[in-house]
């Protein structure tokens, strides 16, 4: 056991040393596994490979730079326009200033208070909020040319599984099992992301709050975290409708978030993601916690598909450490067998010997 702890820590200390590498790498392996359904259709209608691979690659072009200009144009304005209120942040920081006054605090600790905080750190808060988030889309370059790597290995991924069930079916199992998992989270998380998302920029722009469009992407993309994301996603607004409209608009922004957000994000999301992956609640918090830790962003925002890999290399591979899918998973939902693809002309005889093997 002390072996395997001090082999953990080391493992774990390696990752966390590689995360600007791990990070970008595993985000392109989840949008090619969620993207290679179409890959798969098109080759079953005879497409070649060469066209179905840059068909995939031109999909994932397509959303990665559609979410950056978004971001960098939304930014750009965010930019320009917050230095416009810095009045406004003064006068509410005066306001709050003499209302603890009034409740006997000490005018030099209110003048330190009030000295640490500035429009400035405001801004850069905001600011790093959103690098966080997108900045394992800001290295298109790099992500594109792993996405393209691994669309041109897609193609014959069903030959290479063939090849590992005629030595270790289990494995083979594990991994569809980690990719059917995959893509039914992130179906479900996509699709409660965009309700949550065109909600609260309607919800804003009636408000009028500025900038309701990057508020809305920044919902969606804070939807693919687990049980926190929301929260993430409403503090840049709300400090934006303090400055611009006034306290009551800010309440009025929590209000709707955390009418919108948490019921959709915290209540009803969960259930649908643990049916979908065989993930209790609970397990998915810890697993944000921990793979934020360990990646940084881009951990809290693979924290769900990176648990399931770990799960299908350490635990379904291993009939004895079944144990840990019943501690760990979702009491709703049985684990549902992934469905096989069907192979190509050329991948057939690999995938007849492995289905003899696993006979």
């Amino acid at each position: 056991m002390l072996l395997g702890a001090g082999a953990a820590v080391l493992v774990l200390g390696g990752i966390r040393a590689t995360a600007w590498l791990i990070g970008p790498a595993f985000l392109a392996l989840i949008v090619v596994i969620a993207l290679y359904p179409v890959m798969a259709w098109l080759r079953r209608h005879h497409w070649p490979a060469g066209i179905t691979t840059l068909v995939l690659v031109a999909l994932v072009v397509g959303v990665l730079v559609s979410f950056a200009m978004i971001v960098v144009v939304s930014l750009a304005q965010l930019a320009a326009l917050l230095p416009q209120y810095a009045d406004r942040a003064d006068q509410l920081l005066a306001s709050v200033s003499g209302s603890l006054s009034s409740f006997g605090v000490e005018p030099g600790q209110l003048d330190e208070a009030v000295g640490s905080v500035s429009l400035d750190k405001a801004v850069s808060l905001i600011g790093s909020v959103l690098a966080g988030l997108s900045g394992t889309l800001s290295s298109l370059i790099f992500l594109l040319c792993l996405m393209l790597f691994l669309s041109v290995d897609a193609g014959g991924i069903e030959r290479r599984l063939a090849a590992v069930a005629a030595d270790r079916p289990q494995l083979e199992t594990a991994l569809r099992s980690f990719a059917h998992g995959t893509r039914s989270y992130l179906l479900v998380s996509t699709v409660f992301g965009l309700i949550v998302g065109v909600l609260d920029a309607a919800a804003l722009a009636v408000i009028g709050v500025p900038l309701p469009l990057l508020w809305g992407v920044l919902s969606f993309m804070t939807n693919y975290i687990p049980n926190v994301g929301f929260v993430i996603g409403l503090i840049p607004p709300a400090l934006l409708a303090l400055l611009t409209l006034g306290v009551p608009d800010m309440l009025l922004v929590i209000a709707v978030y955390s009418v919108l957000n948490f019921v959709i994000q915290s209540l009803i999301q969960p259930h649908f993601v643990g049916d979908s992956v065989g993930l209790a609640v609970t397990t998915t918090f810890v697993a944000l916690v921990f793979w934020a830790w360990l990646l940084g962003p881009s951990g809290a925002l693979l924290a769900i598909p990176l648990t399931l890999l770990v799960k299908a290399l350490l635990v379904d591979v291993d009939p004895a450490a079944r144990w840990a899918t019943a501690l760990a998973g979702s009491l709703t939902a049985e684990p549902r067998e992934p469905r096989r693809h069907r192979v190509s002309r050329g991948d057939a005889p690999a995938a007849a010997g492995a289905d003899a093997t696993a006979a």
